[in-house]
């Protein structure tokens, strides 16, 4: 079990002085009306959990160091040569030679908002296969900015044929179609063999989101011919969220610095971004905006962990699905259905199982929360109320972390009430 806190919030709340004579002695000629919030005064309590759920994952010791390493100003040529690095950590996790890849300074939705909002302008037809949380995300940003959105639609574990998908693109001709790798609210792991040869027959950009699988399942950017791929940090990377990778191939990027609009972001232009990270060719990198410097300090530690933990990405998908296997066992020896029935198409990374009947889920990861000290979620999106989720990825992927997971979920079906359907 996790060490407690030593000291508890109450007790230190107890044991300050919160008159604050001084305070309460100038406040008849201050401007100061609101006084400091007693929450404030005390220190700052972060519970040490398991985090066994679709992410964020634990950080690494290492990684977690070099977030905490001193900040350097975000123009400085140091950071710029680390930035550089996170370029190629990108360019080797991706497996891609495009030189338009970056991070971007915000969570995985803020590469999504970047591909979007720079390929596609009001007006332009755009293809998103929503089987999960994620489509449903890229469906409405599109639509907020003004494309004509089409949908391919399937029930949460629902996959798209590749002939089902260029039945679509016939027909809506889109400029970009928008497809999830690894569908964390549902367990599912999408193939993408043949999907890019299909944009290129019809002139479409073909947009992938591996936030909750890159590390942990294969994907080769290049080789699959895949125009923009991003991901997040805080899944399979282990790093802190708040950074994004995101790489865009030369077809993107004709089709970005080519427009007739300005994209509807100054934050996300990739005008400005392709400079910031010395991407355009300019000898010269202006002030864009202040970038995450820690985040960047992390994820570059992160990139590299991926590398010395696995010894390189071909190890890493071969150890995520072996402790996937070993997890799912164990899972159907509790009497646990999984969500998604097919082995093949199921992500490595997050495992989801069918909420089993007569409990209430919400009692069971409560449970596992308050005996445990450990996390797995519910649903998202359209899943709520269907499955469980639970992540083992990157530094928390091991047999062991799945055997913790597995005892929590048999005491939890232990303890918990069962009722009657």
């Amino acid at each position: 079990m996790l060490p407690k806190t030593l000291l508890s919030r109450g007790a230190v709340l107890a044991a300050l002085d919160l008159s604050l004579p001084s305070w309460t002695a100038q406040r008849s000629v201050s401007s100061v009306t609101i006084p400091p919030p007693a929450c404030m005064l005390l220190p700052l309590e972060v519970p040490n959990r398991y985090l066994f759920g679709p992410g964020p994952s634990n950080v690494p010791p290492r990684v977690l160091a070099a977030g905490g390493r001193p900040i350097i100003g975000h123009l400085h040529h140091e950071m710029y040569e680390i930035m550089n690095d996170i370029k190629k950590g990108i360019q080797y996790a991706f497996q891609t030679n495009n030189h338009m890849t970056l991070a971007m300074s915000g969570s995985g939705h803020a590469a999504m908002e970047c591909a979007v909002f720079n390929v596609v302008e009001p007006g332009e037809s755009v293809l998103v296969s929503v089987n999960g949380v994620w489509g449903e995300r890229v469906a409405e940003i599109a639509e907020r900015m003004g494309a004509k959105v089409h949908t391919l639609v399937k029930a949460p574990g629902g996959y798209f044929t590749n002939e089902e998908i260029e039945k679509a693109l016939a027909k809506h001709k889109p400029v970009l179609f928008f497809l999830t790798h690894g569908e964390s609210s549902a367990g599912l792991a999408h193939p993408i063999d043949g999907i890019g040869d299909l944009c290129r027959k019809y002139d479409c950009l073909l947009l992938v989101d591996s936030v909750a699988s890159l590390g942990a399942a294969p994907l080769l950017m290049d080789q699959q011919k895949i125009d923009i791929l991003y991901t997040g940090s805080q899944k399979a990377l282990n790093a802190p969220p708040g950074t994004a990778p995101i790489s865009f191939n030369d077809r993107a990027c004709h089709k970005m610095f080519n427009r007739k609009t300005k994209p509807v972001s100054y934050l996300f232009d990739m005008t400005h971004l392709s400079n910031y990270w010395g991407n355009d060719g300019k000898p010269a990198r202006d002030y864009h905006h202040t970038g995450p410097v820690s985040g960047f300090l992390a994820l570059r530690e992160s990139l590299l962990f991926v590398i010395s933990l696995f010894q390189g990405l071909e190890n890493s998908w071969r150890h995520h699905k072996e402790v996937a296997e070993y997890l799912w066992k164990g899972l159907e020896d509790l009497g646990l259905k999984l969500f998604i029935k097919d082995k093949d198409l199921r992500l490595p990374s997050v495992t989801t199982i069918t909420i089993p009947d007569g409990y209430e889920w919400k009692e069971l990861l409560a449970y596992m929360i308050k005996h445990h000290q450990l996390e797995m979620t519910g649903g998202l999106g359209p899943s709520i109320g269907m499955v469980i989720r639970v992540g083992l990825m990157g530094y928390n992927c091991s047999t062991s972390n799945a055997d913790k997971a597995l005892a929590a979920l048999s005491d939890a079906l232990k303890h918990c009430p069962k009722r009657k359907a």
